[in-house]
């Protein structure tokens, strides 16, 4: 008779040995082609709640098990990090996943620390205004102690906030004197650019094309402005260089603004709260000395310069399509390599892969039935991808 507690020692060894052999036939399985790894078919973000200190980012990863069993045994762990200019502004894991077979969506909350934007600004200005936003995503499986990536998501954000300060329409410059009619000067001419920016400070370098209709030197000595984004002031100041125009003549004046990139948390949180929508108004104001003409030193304000912009970071607005499951509700998404032509319908778009671990896709096209007409009528396919369908394919929305 076999006592007790060595039949527990082998009852264990037995089950040790065939939790063992039961990971090397799924490792064998896979290496053979019979199983499909579990993969990475999609990642979606948006922006969820936004204080002055961080921002969350809720992140949906959808995974796809081509297997008949749900992988639960060591369990999954899915990486991912959001990145915009090559600047880390979130990531996160999510480790013990436990998918069933076939689709499953894993979904996330990561805080983005608002202290990045500085940082993310000046790249955005440094590349003409331009953000290239790239997501990337794997999931690792402890039972089979390998990774599998998914093609990263990479898209363009493009703004033109610049675009404030250029202006061809003429402004007239009117004192309200009693001696000198109006209008005293004529600003023929605005012109902006980005000059050096830093975490701390970002430069606009201006042209002030400036005509003076009166028969007697006019004196610019000040040029000042108040730059607000969302009605967040970005920065206020005057230039300190006077600038003589003579009789009917026009100049070219520059000057150059300082923006505090301190305020550039501020301003995020209200660009998120405004649907990722922001307003920059630029107010400038002139300082003409008149005593030329008998008149005096008055401070004249010009017409408010403004541009809107607005971005879609995650793409969270593309047009989707449509599509109805078995069940006859609608379900909608955004299929990955697709084409729309131009009568809006999608058709897919053949795309090769390396992969050895993912599994084709079969197709499965019904012999048409012969009817009255003697014209075959094709059936649509059906198509079922057991393999890795891709991340979306994210759009930029105009600025």
């Amino acid at each position: 008779m076999i006592p007790s507690w060595l039949s527990s020692i082998g009852r264990g060894r037995l089950l040790v040995l065939a939790i063992g052999g039961l990971i090397l036939l799924l490792g064998g399985a896979l290496a053979a082609g019979v199983l499909g790894a579990p993969t990475v078919t999609g990642v979606d973000n948006e922006f969820g709640n936004v204080t002055q200190n961080v921002t969350e980012i809720e992140t949906d990863i959808q995974l796809h098990n081509p297997n008949p069993i749900g992988v639960t045994a060591g369990g999954l762990t899915v990486d991912y990090e959001v990145q915009l200019n090559d600047i880390a502004m979130a990531n996160g894991t999510r480790e013990g996943v436990s998918i069933e077979e076939g689709n499953s969506t894993i979904s996330s909350s990561t805080e983005m620390n608002n202290t990045r934007i500085p940082a993310w600004w000046v790249s955005h200005l440094r590349a003409g205004e331009r953000t290239a936003l790239t997501v990337h995503a794997d999931v690792h499986s402890s039972l089979l102690d390998r990774s599998f990536d998914a093609p990263a998501v990479e898209r363009e954000i493009d703004t033109d906030l610049i675009a404030a300060f250029n202006s061809k329409e003429d402004r007239e410059v009117n004192a309200e004197s009693p001696i000198i009619p109006d209008p005293v000067l004529v600003v023929r001419e605005t012109r902006g650019e980005w000059g050096t920016v830093s975490e701390d400070e970002t430069e606009i370098r201006m042209e002030f094309v400036v005509y003076n209709p009166r028969s007697f030197p006019i004196t610019l000595s000040e040029i000042g402005y108040d730059v607000a984004m969302n009605d967040v002031e970005m920065g206020s100041g005057q230039s300190e260089d006077a600038h003589v125009i003579p009789p009917k003549s026009e100049e070219t004046i520059t000057a150059t603004f300082r923006l505090d990139n301190q305020h550039l948390n501020e301003w995020w949180v209200t660009h998120l709260q405004n649907d990722q929508v922001t307003t920059l108004t630029a107010d400038f104001y002139l300082r003409v000395d008149l005593s030329e003409g008998g008149g005096e030193t008055v401070r004249i304000p010009l017409d408010t310069m403004e541009q809107t912009i607005e971005t879609d970071i995650f793409g969270e607005s593309e047009d989707t399509e449509t599509e109805t499951d078995e069940s006859g509700a609608n379900r909608t998404e955004t299929p990955a390599g697709t084409t729309t032509p131009s009568d809006g319908t999608a058709t897919p778009t053949p795309t090769e892969t390396e992969d050895p671990i993912t599994i084709g896709t079969e197709t499965e096209t019904p012999t048409p039935t012969e009817t009255d007409t003697p014209t075959p009528t094709p059936t649509p396919t059906e198509t079922e991808d057991d393999g890795l369908l891709g991340l979306a394919t994210f759009a930029a929305r105009p600025a």
